[in-house]
């Protein structure tokens, strides 16, 4: 079977599902994104699906899962007290929201459990955790305690941002340097923040084939759709861009990534992703030209297989 069959099949077994949508106007920057770079998976790259949630059975474990994975996204973000009224607001975004009440009863547990410890601020109560998030520990146990959804959603938002500015970057780099070709720049910036995108997710995937709440054989399947995205558009690059670039910047720090925001965060982000642009600029050429012949090619293939279905 192609890589594309394995897509396209993908596609009609996904209808089985009753996926979470992106709704929120914030995450909708990412699906612009995968859109525009990667199209094939521009369903699959969203799809949250838990056996928990569908039996309702270990539902206090997935919630307390959640919530615990919402204030890892905060703590990555060097924000490390939270209230029941951002939890919420986060829950609701990548989840099928519940109420504040359920939210605030489960946050007391953590408590309780001494996960999370609580600090008032006049009439406002924070939720700290007790303890920080382990770091180099393996994704299996890991997974146990937090879900990596929005953590790994957040970096993609974050890298999307990029995408979308990438002419105020380019004119900064520009200047600084002196000189550069700015469209050329543009496009292979654009390129590598598209492939650290995809690689988010199949990071994300990776870990969600983990947990114990999952639809496990689905999270494999997506995370082998995320590889044939990722390796149609690195498979000439040097080997030397992807670990310098790719796999460090697309994973978060519990897994060896770097932080990108907080007290924590890398200097030069922008920077260091635009000189790899101009180092590697004919590796990128090549790259590109090679890419966009496969995505030619998958487009044509998906048309003519939805011409032929409507003809039958």
């Amino acid at each position: 079977m192609s890589e594309n069959s394995k897509i396209e099949d993908f596609d009609i077994e996904i209808e089985k599902f009753e996926s979470i949508q992106i709704e929120d106007s914030e995450l909708l920057i990412i699906d612009k994104v995968i859109q525009e770079f990667a199209p094939e998976i521009a369903f699959l790259y969203q799809i949250r699906e838990d056996e928990s949630e569908e039996q309702q059975i270990k539902t206090g474990r997935l919630h307390e899962n959640r919530i615990l994975g919402i204030l890892l996204k905060f703590y990555l973000e060097g924000n490390k007290k939270i209230t029941t009224g951002e939890v919420e607001k986060e829950y609701k975004k990548y989840f099928k929201e519940i109420a504040r009440s359920t939210i605030s009863t489960y946050l007391n547990m953590l408590k309780k459990e001494s996960t999370l410890f609580k600090e008032r601020d006049g009439r406002i109560v924070y939720y700290i955790f007790y303890e920080d998030p382990p770091k180099g520990i393996e994704p299996f146990w890991f997974t146990r305690i937090f879900c990596i959804v929005p953590a790994y959603f957040e970096r993609a938002m974050y890298f999307a941002d990029l995408y979308f500015t990438a002419d105020k970057y380019v004119d900064q780099y520009i200047a600084k340097f002196h000189g550069g070709d700015k469209k050329i720049l543009i496009r292979n910036f654009k390129f590598l923040i598209g492939l650290i995108i995809i690689n988010i997710f199949k990071n994300r995937c990776s870990k969600c084939v983990l947990c114990q709440f999952s639809k496990r054989e689905m999270y494999s399947k997506l995370e082998e759709l995320m590889s044939v995205a990722i390796k149609d558009r690195s498979d000439v690059l040097p080997e030397e861009i992807q670990e310098l670039l790719i796999r460090k910047y697309s994973e978060i720090p519990m897994f060896d990534g770097i932080y990108i925001k907080g007290e924590n965060a890398e200097d030069n982000i922008i920077e260091n992703i635009l000189k790899l642009a101009v180092e590697y600029k004919k590796d990128l050429d090549f790259q590109i030209m090679v890419s966009n012949r496969r995505k030619t090619i998958r487009l044509k293939q998906k048309e003519a297989l939805k011409e032929q279905e409507v003809s039958m």
